[in-house]
This record gives structure tokens, C-alpha cells and sequence, in this order.
């Protein structure tokens, strides 16, 4: 079976940072107040997330076949809507994006504001995504997934500046939401031909991603996670685990608390405003810290949008 990192070869990925330079942020490289470990930092990008990078070579890929639609509708709990907000408005394409009820009310203006007609269904994301897909279907407009080679080309390009940037990295610690950052983690490893160990990190209140790889199947699991929002995935992609069970190095689950620590520490130490999900690779590298002695540690802090009187609330008390 062919899978996104055959896909996603190094020739496409290097295209996809080409289109990708004039409208999105190629962030630095930090060295970290921690010993050994480098901080990629995109909560810079125009948008405050990595996702930007996968929004502009999907819509790409439409434009040069041909296949722009009318309007495209979306799924999200933020990042990946703005992403396609951002995207669809360079176009010229209508944007409909579905998110759950009590969503970010931070998340939510900024694809208001980036022309997106938002709307509120469901509980959580899968509820939100299920509503999504029958709203394109009904419309005859094109759903976009928050899985697709597509957009891992363009995510794949801040991988494939990092290991680029700092070739000596032992291992490096990945978010996972809907898998895109893991996979596109993985697909630079193996287009570079680099020895880097990936880790993924899911949140303990929201282990689809943990108990999936565990089984070798789909396994849905119940999200309760207040803090992570970006993580809250209550049913795996099969084509993101098809990519990650072969060869993602372990997963580490980190809590609420631990979340709220390492966000609380990125302030402090280095002064980056992350999300929930934007630390939790931090917070699993903190979890896991005994075991990289004398490793070259690479994080990548995802996403700052983080709504202000969550942030607020974080900092003065930990969670």
C-alpha cells in the first residue's frame, strides 16, 4: 500500500517550502533554556500555527488542477479552519467551517475575521467534522479533510527546515491531533534519509491516537481534555496511523496539569505564548526528561492561540 511519505518525497516537499516562503513565516530555530533542546517556534506564522503551511500547498494543488471549487467546507477546532480560511480567501474561494459548540471564542473570531462562515454544531470535534461532511455533500461543495498528502506537503516543510537547521537532533517530540504534524514529522525524517527518533505526544484526556496504535485499529476513545483543545481527537484517521505505527518511536500521554506546566514554563523562560496542544511536546519531553541525557532535543511549539483568560487563568494558577 502506498503510504503519504512515498508521497510526500523530498523533491515535493522542497517545491511546497517554495510556494509556502512569500506568505508564511520561516521561524527560527531557539536554542532553549533547557540543556540540549531546540524550540521551533510557529506560533510566529501569520495565523499563530503550523497549520498555515498545509492550508496554502492544498489550495495549491487545487488551483494547478483545475479543481478550485465554489466553496469549501471544513471541520476544525481552530488552527486547521484558520488555515483554510487564510487559504480560501487568497483564492477567492467561500469558506464554511463547522467547529463544536464552546469552542475557543479566540479561535472563533479569527476565522470570522479571515471571511469564514462559522458554524456550531455538536458536542466535539467528531460531531462538528460528521456535520461538516454532510454539509459539503448536501451543498456539493468540497470537504476538506484534516488528513490529506495534500496538506502534508506543506507541513512537512517546517520538519524539513528544522532537521535541515539542526542536523545533530537525537529525537524530537510531536503533538498529535488529527496526525498531521506527526506524520509530516515523519515524512521529513524519511525524505532527508535522517536518523531522528519521533515521538508523539497525545493528551491523557484524549487517547484515540495511544489506544489505536496500541490495538492496530481504530479505537475511539472519550475526550475530556479542558486545556489541549487542539488534541482532542475522539476518532483516529486510519491513513494518519497507517503513516505512524510503522514509525513513530513511542507515544507519551501528558495531562492537563503537565500541559499547563510546560505552557506555564514557555512563558517564563523563553516568553512564547503557546496553546494547550503548543506545549504539550515540551511537556512530554519534561515527563521524559531521565531519558535524554545528553540528547539533542527538538520541540516544536505548534500553536499560540490560546484564548487571553485561559492564558491568564494558566499562568496565575497552573491549570
Amino acid at each position: 500500500m502506498t503510504t503519504v511519505p512515498d508521497l510526500v518525497t523530498l523533491d515535493l516537499i522542497e517545491d511546497a517550502a517554495t510556494l509556502i516562503r512569500p506568505h508564511a513565516v520561516r521561524t527560527p530555530l531557539l536554542p532553549a533554556p533547557w540543556p540540549g533542546l531546540w524550540l521551533k517556534p510557529e506560533n510566529l506564522q501569520p495565523i499563530g500555527a503550523f497549520k498555515i503551511r498545509g492550508g496554502l500547498t492544498y489550495f495549491d494543488e487545487l488551483a494547478q488542477s483545475g479543481r478550485l471549487p465554489r466553496e469549501v467546507i471544513s471541520a476544525t477546532r481552530g488552527n486547521h479552519g484558520q488555515s483554510m480560511g487564510w487559504a480560501a480567501r487568497r483564492h477567492g474561494v467561500a469558506c464554511t467551517i463547522v467547529v463544536p459548540r464552546g469552542n475557543s471564542v479566540e479561535k472563533n473570531a479569527a476565522m470570522r475575521a479571515l471571511g469564514v462562515t462559522l458554524i456550531e454544531h455538536g458536542d466535539d470535534f467528531q460531531e462538528a467534522r460528521e456535520h461538516a461532511m454532510h454539509l459539503a455533500q448536501q451543498r456539493g461543495a468540497h470537504m476538506v479533510p484534516s488528513f490529506h498528502p495534500d496538506l502534508l506537503r506543506g507541513v512537512s516543510t517546517y520538519w524539513w527546515e528544522f532537521l535541515r537547521a539542526v542536523p545533530q537532533l537525537d529525537v524530537v517530540y510531536v503533538p498529535i491531533g488529527q496526525g498531521s504534524g506527526a506524520c509530516s514529522a515523519i515524512a521529513a525524517k524519511l525524505a532527508l534519509q535522517h536518523p531522528v527518533r519521533v515521538v508523539g505526544v497525545v493528551s491523557s484526556h484524549a487517547t484515540t491516537y495511544a489506544d489505536s496504535l496500541a490495538a492496530g485499529s481504530v479505537v475511539e476513545a472519550p475526550v475530556t481534555t479542558q486545556l489541549a483543545d487542539g488534541m482532542a481527537c475522539r476518532v483516529a484517521d486510519p491513513e494518519a496511523l497507517a503513516v505512524l505505527a510503522p514509525h513513530i518511536d513511542h507515544i507519551v500521554q501528558v495531562s492537563d496539569a503537565e500541559v499547563a506546566a510546560a505552557m506555564q514554563a514557555l512563558f517564563t523562560d523563553t516568553h512564547n505564548v503557546a496553546e494547550g496542544a503548543g506545549a504539550a511536546a515540551l511537556a512530554a519531553a519534561l515527563q521524559e526528561r531521565e531519558l535524554l541525557q545528553d540528547k539533542t532535543v527538538g520541540l516544536a511549539l505548534t500553536g499560540g492561540n490560546v484564548d487571553a483568560s485561559v492564558f491568564a487563568q494558566t499562568l496565575r494558577t497552573g491549570h
